[in-house]
């Protein structure tokens, strides 16, 4: 691999993992650096999910102080979680790559239209000391949310902070939190399936992987200090870019 591509690689990676820890989005760069890198879209997708699991346990790490309140409520939701990224990552073994491919660009514009929302579809949280966690409403959006991660995962974290404002309580940064707890298991499930599918990038993966890390555990200092609308921006534009991209491939 030419060094030029592995640098870059390795920056898509960081970023990527920055974003996730923001509010997610960070798949569309991983996912756009290897597609255009060469891969075919099943292998870019299952091998994003193992370049951005790091960041999520960095990001998980760095928010220990707010997940350690609420952990064990959130148990019920990182089952259901599981359940759901088994059913999707299944689903996407199940197609074959010119299948994929022609719904790609449909996923890209519906994840970069749900992110571009994400600022309206979060309500003010409600300023309870601990998270609720485990109603009905609240189970039912995270399995469809995990469904979804394990098929594609662009735009999840979003998707899923939406939700979990919707249906939990507290503050942006515990919203935050349980996020990135319940993408790790997103993440892990999904992770264990495409690779009994033998669909892993492993060497885009190893260069992608420290990026990713160091990007999460930098994406909570971001997420403190950076307006999310340059974050959402160029994610955003990021999105809009590879769903055109593949319309014009198709």
């Amino acid at each position: 691999m030419p060094i030029l591509d592995a640098v870059l690689l390795f920056l898509a990676g960081f970023l990527s993992g920055a974003v996730n820890a923001v509010a997610g989005g960070g798949t569309f760069i991983t996912f756009g650096a290897m597609t255009l890198a060469g891969l075919p879209p099943i292998v870019a997708n299952a091998t994003s999910s193992v370049t951005q699991f790091p960041g999520y346990i960095t990001s998980t790490l760095a928010y220990w102080h707010d997940i350690k309140h609420f952990w064990r409520g959130a148990l019920l939701l990182s089952l259901i979680s599981a359940l759901g990224a088994l059913s999707g990552a299944l689903i996407l073994l199940g197609l074959d790559n010119p299948s994929f491919r022609a719904l790609v660009p449909w996923l890209l514009l519906a994840a970069t239209a749900l992110f571009a929302a994400g600022p309206w579809l979060k309500p003010a949280p409600k300023p309870e000391h601990e998270a609720a966690v485990g109603s009905l409403v609240g189970s039912l959006a995270q399995f469809a949310t995990a469904v979804y991660g394990g098929f594609f995962g662009a735009g999840m974290g979003v998707m899923m902070l939406a939700t979990l404002g919707l249906t939990q309580s507290g503050d942006y940064h515990r919203l935050n939190a349980l996020k990135n707890m319940l993408a790790v298991v997103i993440a892990a499930v999904a992770i264990l399936v495409f690779v009994s599918g033998g669909v892993i990038a492993w060497l885009q993966a190893i260069i992608m992987i420290p990026g990713g890390a160091l990007g999460g555990y930098a994406g909570v200092w971001i997420a403190r200090r950076v307006p999310q609308n340059a974050v959402c921006g160029f994610v955003i534009a990021v999105g809009l870019f590879l769903a055109f991209y593949y319309f014009d491939k198709g």
